[in-house]
């Protein structure tokens, strides 16, 4: 069995491995990286291109069949499946192909294939074929759809989304189990595509938000278009002739494919190390600070969706980049070294579009907060364009200062950002508010929920509804 000694180990070629190995060699440090599986990102895969592909041909056939709003008829909506599917593919396939290459350009004698297999702290076995010495080692291996018990062992018919985009055609009905973000993208995009679609979720929560209000506004939204069972656990599944047999409380029905997004579990096999484990999770998960990636006081570091925490791809760069410079710093005697973390952003490619940002409205309770609001079925633009549906929450301090928000509307995934920069930099409800709006544009939206939030504060007067100079809900 050959042997190899290195300063840094990186197991997984993901975002996080990847960019924790390019940091590590930018630090002075000897590196090899250890993956299993195929190259290529869970993003570009299984992820957030292929879910995007899907859903952009899903708004395509949305317009279409809602262009009767502005008296443009289009009288025959047709998809096509096989080609929605190779397109979705094929597109998906050359994200995986930037990834491939990039990986390949790595020399070949820094890139390792075969499954990492802790012997110690600093011992690594991969396959049959090689022992790694390693002073540090960045654990970056992803994470793996869960099923829950009623759904196992029940063959093909249940899927996950490290599936669903390679089937080669679109089923004629789908259970989605679990309406978090991949339930609820895919769920959603399915649906508008044409198949007769059931999301299933086992109480009232929907979505990643938490806010009563936003919430509220989600279960009506979805509810109104589709077909929505929340507290409707699955409690038996049966494989039958023509697909899966779902029962739940009050009703049972077969659907052609059941697909399963009911979480991801971190793919975290340490054999025999041991190390210091967080006390507040219902799955083990290594305690280890998000600061600088480190577990414990080990030679370990954590980076990308392994650590179940920010399981999004941005943060996962940013965590390979920390993990990478702290385990070459490790490796060279050097303390590893606090990094400050981004604000928190992320964003459900639904419609309306669903994002967090800052400090939720869970992060806030028990402290001293005030909201501002905006309901958007009266709010201009979003009107002109016939996607005046949600409402937004942004929350601030009463020093003036942004907290975070929760979101449920037309284009949050821009005005998202745009609070994330503020909040980020510091910015007070009055700082945002003295920068520039166009009108009429969406983002008057995220104004209109400022100066709500500024009046309730106390730090200026309510505005007046409809102000003249605003347009209407702006």
């Amino acid at each position: 069995m050959k042997t190899m000694d290195v300063d840094v180990a990186v197991i997984g070629a993901g975002t996080g491995g990847l960019g924790a190995r390019r940091t590590a060699q930018k630090h002075g440090a000897t590196t090899v990286m250890i993956e299993s599986g195929p190259y290529g990102t869970t993003c570009a895969r299984v992820g957030c291109m292929p879910s995007k592909l899907l859903i952009a041909a899903a708004d395509a056939a949305h317009h279409v069949r809602t262009a009767g709003t502005f008296g443009v008829r289009a009288e025959l909506v047709k998809v096509d499946g096989p080609a929605v599917l190779d397109r979705v593919q094929r597109e998906r396939d050359r994200f995986v192909g930037f990834v491939k290459e990039a990986v390949h350009n790595i020399d070949d004698a820094q890139r390792l294939r075969g499954h990492a297999k802790f012997l110690d702290h600093n011992t690594i076995q991969v396959d049959e074929h090689t022992i790694v010495n390693a002073k540090a080692v960045v654990i970056a291996t992803g994470s793996t759809p869960w099923l829950p018990p009623p759904l196992r062992g029940l063959g093909d018919r249940v899927i996950t989304n490290d599936h669903v985009f390679e089937l080669a055609d679109l089923p004629k009905s789908v259970a989605v189990v679990g309406v978090g973000v991949i339930g609820l993208e895919l769920g959603q995009a399915l649906h508008r595509l044409g198949v007769d679609v059931e999301l299933f979720g086992h109480n009232e929560q929907i979505g990643p938000v938490g806010d009563p209000a936003i919430l509220d506004a989600i279960r009506t939204t979805f509810g109104e278009e589709m077909t929505v069972r929340l507290s409707s656990p699955v409690t038996a599944a049966e494989a039958v002739d023509d697909g899966v047999k779902l029962s739940w409380d009050g009703g049972e029905r077969v659907f052609e494919y059941v697909l399963a997004a009911t979480g991801r579990r971190p793919n975290l096999d340490l054999g025999a190390v041991t190390v210091p484990m967080r006390a507040d999770q219902r799955s083990p998960m290594p305690a280890y600070d998000p600061r600088t990636m480190q577990i414990g006081d080990t030679n370990l570091f954590l980076a990308g969706d392994v650590t179940v925490d920010r399981a999004l791809l941005h943060e996962a760069s940013d965590e390979g980049r920390i993990a990478g410079s702290n385990a070459a710093r490790f490796a060279q005697g050097d303390i590893p070294r606090a990094h400050e973390r981004r604000v928190a952003l992320g964003v459900v490619f639904t419609h309306p579009q669903i994002a967090t940002v800052g400090q939720t409205w869970r992060d806030l309770q028990g402290t001293d907060f005030a909201t501002g609001t905006i309901d958007y079925s009266d709010q201009g633009r979003s009107r002109v364009m016939g996607v005046n549906q949600g409402r937004v929450n942004i929350y601030g301090c009463p020093r003036g200062t942004l907290l975070g928000a929760e979101m449920f509307g037309p284009a949050v995934e821009h005005t998202a950002h745009l609070l994330a920069w503020a909040i980020q930099s510091g910015m007070t409800v009055s700082d945002v508010l003295r920068m520039p709006f166009y009108h009429p544009v969406v983002e008057e939206g995220i104004r209109s929920a400022l100066r709500d939030l500024a009046s309730n504060l106390k730090l200026a007067d309510r505005a007046e509804v409809r102000c003249i100079d605003c347009g209407p809900g702006a």
